[in-house]
């Protein structure tokens, strides 16, 4: 029997996109889980310490900062990103608004628009963190995300130090090591660099059916989508 368009689509077509990428994100995740505990307990074995269950790796400090080092960065690049893209420009750019005039996503909320989210009806205070709600989700979520990497970074630092029989680093004096930063500013540096070049690719560069890009036949002067 052939679909009628008022049939509504499945679950797993309209979920589609965040399914698959959640779905690669555990597959992952775990396989980084299994190879980090590997590589972990031979370090330690070669240190001649005590290794590590995989229950007790996944609280160590190694698991730990390696994990929330990359969420970190990750989630720094899409707070800047769409902080960013509300007031700079690129000429040419799918990912830039356009050089002149307002859009769509620069107009304010109309209260009484059907099915309009229940802050943009309440509003007030409410409101105003609702116009603002997806970077402020993204700098708490990198916040943590960095208190985190320091936490394990500095637990796995010490666990280094003890079996060296060195003496272990204060939270505020481990701050101020390089190790630390040198994660910090691998991982950032990475973020940035793919973020420019979408920005730039998607001047010159085309991928029909997507929505990250722009029609195959615009000029490549033409900005936004």
């Amino acid at each position: 029997m052939q679909k009628t368009y008022s049939e509504k689509p499945s679950f797993l077509y309209r979920n589609g996109l965040s399914i698959v990428f959640l779905t690669i994100f555990l597959i992952t995740l775990v396989a980084q889980a299994i190879t980090g505990w590997k590589t972990h307990n031979q370090e330690l074995a070669e240190e001649h310490a005590a290794i590590l269950s995989f229950n007790h790796y996944l609280t160590s400090g190694h698991f730990v900062s390696a994990t929330f080092e990359n969420f970190e960065s990750e989630f720094l690049q899409m707070a800047l990103y769409v902080v960013l893209t509300v007031s700079l420009r690129q000429i040419g750019s799918a990912e830039s608004k356009k050089l002149n005039g307002s859009e769509e996503v620069d107009r304010e909320p109309d209260s009484g628009r059907q099915n309009a989210p229940w802050p943009v009806k309440q509003g007030g205070w409410i409101l105003k963190v609702y116009k603002n709600s997806l970077s402020i989700c993204f700098i708490l979520l990198f916040l943590i995300s960095w208190i985190l990497h320091f936490y394990g970074s500095w637990k796995n630092h010490n666990v280094e130090q003890h079996i060296k029989q060195l003496p272990l680093a204060s939270a505020g004096k481990y701050l101020s090591e390089p190790e630390f930063w040198f994660e910090t500013f691998q991982n950032w540096q990475s973020e940035f660099l793919s973020v420019f070049s979408i920005v730039v690719f998607t001047i010159y560069l085309r991928q029909k059916g997507s929505p990250e890009s722009k029609p195959v036949d615009a000029s490549h002067l033409e900005t936004g989508k």
